[in-house]
């Protein structure tokens, strides 16, 4: 059973050029989904006032992203001017985002039920409070992961009509929504790489962000070049902290490489047991070196004891 989400083939208008996910794509699941498909709804309907109204929040700024589709403008401008782009991240910044990358839309983002309008994103992080997260597993914690949830969907959706104010077209990806895989997305745009617990290791806040996007047609943004962060799964690989304290031990020691040559790191049955009664676990960004510890700082000790052994 799929969870009753607003779906943009509801909106799309002949001049929209639609590029579709493919059955053999993996499916996209968003976190109401994984808990009604392996874990405890009840545990999650019985803690839900403390975080309905993020929750609700989430799920209205999604039906905006769905239903603004119609109001690209199609001008025809795939331009962006220096001084528009400056006002973008200015406007991003004063809505709480910490990160901003760019890049190409390709097929190892999208998933079986994929819709995308425009070829390019500008893809965006938002940081989860550390103090909130150092709680886990507690409503706490969970009220902090639905607030980045809403926070996120709201700034797409501006930031989206701020594009289209100016003349160009956007589609806004929320964290929340399946649409897109945006943790890949995020790593290619430069955000970060991959650790074991398969979530976004970012240099400023380590895997303790939500991720969104906006895809549009502009053709003159700054794309991102990726950078080598090879070494976290190095270290991931001589640390296993998220491994060792997974509740559901749900996360793989080694990631399970699929037919496309992708990896999976985490098995979600498992995982949505204690994410649904646990307020939302949280335990493996928790316990997350890179959360506990400055990225620079562990990296120059990484790299020191590479160059001992």
């Amino acid at each position: 059973m799929r969870f009753p989400m607003p779906r943009e083939y509801n909106y799309i208008r002949p001049v929209d050029d639609v590029w579709y996910g493919q059955p053999t794509y993996k499916e996209g699941l968003i976190v109401p989904e994984i808990n009604i498909k392996y874990g405890s709804l009840y545990s999650k309907v019985k803690t839900m006032p403390s975080y309905a109204k993020y929750l609700f929040g989430s799920l209205r700024e999604l039906r905006k992203t769905v239903k603004s589709i119609r109001n690209n403008p199609y001008t025809g401008n795939q331009t962006i001017t220096p001084e528009a782009l400056k006002e973008l991240e200015d406007c991003a910044k004063s809505l709480g985002i910490s990160g901003i990358g760019v890049t190409p839309v390709n097929e190892s983002h999208m998933f079986k039920n994929s819709i995308v309008l425009f070829k390019n994103a500008i893809v965006f992080t938002m940081e989860m409070k550390k103090s909130d997260i150092e709680q886990a597993p507690s409503i706490q914690t969970n009220i902090e992961v639905f607030r980045t949830y809403y926070e996120l969907g709201r700034a797409v959706n501006l930031i989206a009509e701020f594009l289209r104010e100016r003349g160009f077209n956007a589609q806004a990806v929320p964290a929340i929504s399946s649409n897109l895989n945006l943790a890949v997305m995020a790593r290619d745009a430069g955000l970060g790489g991959f650790g074991k617990h398969g979530l976004l290791i970012t240099d400023e806040f380590g895997p303790s962000v939500r991720i969104a996007a906006v895809l549009t047609d502009l053709n003159n943004l700054p794309f991102s070049n990726a950078q080598n962060k090879a070494w976290i799964k190095d270290f991931c690989d001589t640390c296993n902290a998220c491994v060792r304290k997974c509740p559901a031990k749900a996360i793989y020691e080694k990631p399970l490489v699929l037919e496309d040559g992708s990896e999976q790191h985490i098995d979600f049955k498992k995982c949505a047991v204690p994410f649904s009664k646990q307020h939302g676990c949280t335990i493996c960004i928790k316990e997350c070196a890179f959360f506990k510890s400055d990225y620079e700082k562990l990296k120059e000790a990484f790299e020191k004891k590479l160059a001992e052994d």
